[in-house]
């Protein structure tokens, strides 16, 4: 999908500080852990009103995973896991829009993790629009999902159960909460 040529586009910073990656994961094939990525931040290139015009380049912390247990944090960030030494960040660039319906769109791009690259769809929704915040800002807010195989991606780690199964899912579901701020163009 080509994203489409527009005209008087803005640059848009997410705002990290209202802004967080979730996830979630089966663990031991029955219960659910979740977690975040605390650090994200990156930029939409959007007109402010249609969807289709937009274009999003993100990058997530790696080591800046919580699944608010220290043991299973640092574990993470092994070389089992995300390597965050070696591959300190994931990576989101957008590769088109399409939109769904008036406040509905997905967002086709290349995620990459540990250095694999892979083509996802965001679904999305636009939560609204600040004409102008206490500092006289324009702000944007938007959620997405989608889920992805963490083995697609090289994080193949896991453990086998004594009574059959694994102890890490292989399916894990991703919930973007992301604020925009416009910034001011020179």
């Amino acid at each position: 999908m080509t994203a489409p040529v527009a005209t008087g586009l803005k640059t848009w910073s997410i705002d990290s500080a209202h802004s967080n990656v979730e996830f979630s994961v089966k663990h031991m094939m029955i219960s659910t852990v979740k977690g975040m990525f605390q650090n994200v931040e990156g930029t939409a290139k959007w007109d402010g009103s249609n969807f289709e015009t937009a274009s999003v380049e993100a990058r997530i912390d790696t080591s800046s995973i919580t699944t608010f247990n220290e043991m299973r944090d640092n574990h993470l960030r092994t070389n089992d896991f995300f390597n965050s030494e070696q591959w300190p960040d994931i990576t989101f660039r957008s590769t088109g829009v399409e939109a769904k319906g008036d406040d509905e769109f997905v967002v086709h791009g290349d995620l990459t993790i540990r250095d694999v690259t892979q083509p996802v769809k965001l679904k999305a929704e636009f939560e609204g629009l600040m004409e102008r915040d206490a500092f006289g800002k324009r702000r944007a807010a938007v959620t997405a999902e989608t889920s992805i195989n963490r083995g697609d991606f090289g994080i193949n780690w896991n453990g086998a159960i004594e009574a059959g199964g694994v102890v890490v899912g292989d399916k894990v579901k991703v919930t973007l909460h992301i604020a925009l701020v416009q910034n001011e163009e020179a």
